[in-house]
């Protein structure tokens, strides 16, 4: 069994393996850089985790149960309520709402962006719930009449996946050319204005009916 401090310890050296990870990679970072960063030795590292491979998958476990928790709050959530979210703008993807529930210095997002564009298996899973949460979340908002289910549900899953997506695969790309962070709360404010825009109204300056598409 662990002592209150020991489990303390254990979570500072999660914590900052998280950080170190996100920022650097996981094959970039060692056990000694993880040990200076928590103010601990190597060896208590070691205790804890076995190895950096066990380190590994306890930051991943973590990381899993933070957005686990935050998809399940929103599947939970009262259509009505998810709905006003999305009519006035301050929801309007699950990507700003998942965000919004981070501390504002979360190795989070950047932590999932590696894994992604790593094509790391843990990303793999998380992506895969982050689909399963978007269909959650959308299924009660179809079923109460506020959003149309369109011809290909799953298919429109993914593509509103994607969008979210969009924000954490491009966020240094999206910087450099809007000038703000797609994930600060200047660039998602804009983001979700201009996304509720065009879902609520198109892109087009003539609607085609739903008959003509192919």
């Amino acid at each position: 069994m662990f002592s209150r401090e020991d489990l303390t310890a254990r979570a500072r050296i999660r914590d900052e393996a998280l950080r170190l990870f996100a920022h650097d990679g996981p094959d970039a970072v060692t056990v000694r850089q993880i040990a200076a960063a928590t103010g601990v030795s190597p060896a208590l590292v070691l205790h804890h985790y076995g190895s950096k491979q066990g380190l590994r998958a306890a930051v991943d476990e973590h990381v899993t149960g933070v957005f686990d928790a935050l998809f399940a709050e929103f599947s939970d959530d009262d259509p009505a309520l998810l709905g006003d979210l999305l009519a006035t703008g301050s929801g309007a993807s699950l990507a700003e709402l998942l965000l919004r529930n981070l501390p504002p210095e979360s190795p989070i997002p950047a932590y999932l962006r590696r894994l992604l564009l790593a094509g790391d298996p843990a990303g793999a899973v998380m992506v895969r719930r982050w689909y399963q949460a978007s269909q959650a979340m959308l299924r009660p908002l179809v079923a109460s009449g506020i959003l149309r289910p369109g011809r290909d549900p799953d298919m429109r899953t993914a593509i509103l996946m994607a969008n979210d997506l969009a924000m954490l695969l491009l966020r240094d790309q999206l910087a450099a050319v809007l000038g703000v962070d797609p994930l600060e709360p200047e660039g998602m404010a804009r983001w979700a204005q201009e996304l509720l825009a065009i879902y609520r109204h198109g892109l087009f300056t003539a609607e085609t009916g739903e008959e003509e598409l192919p």
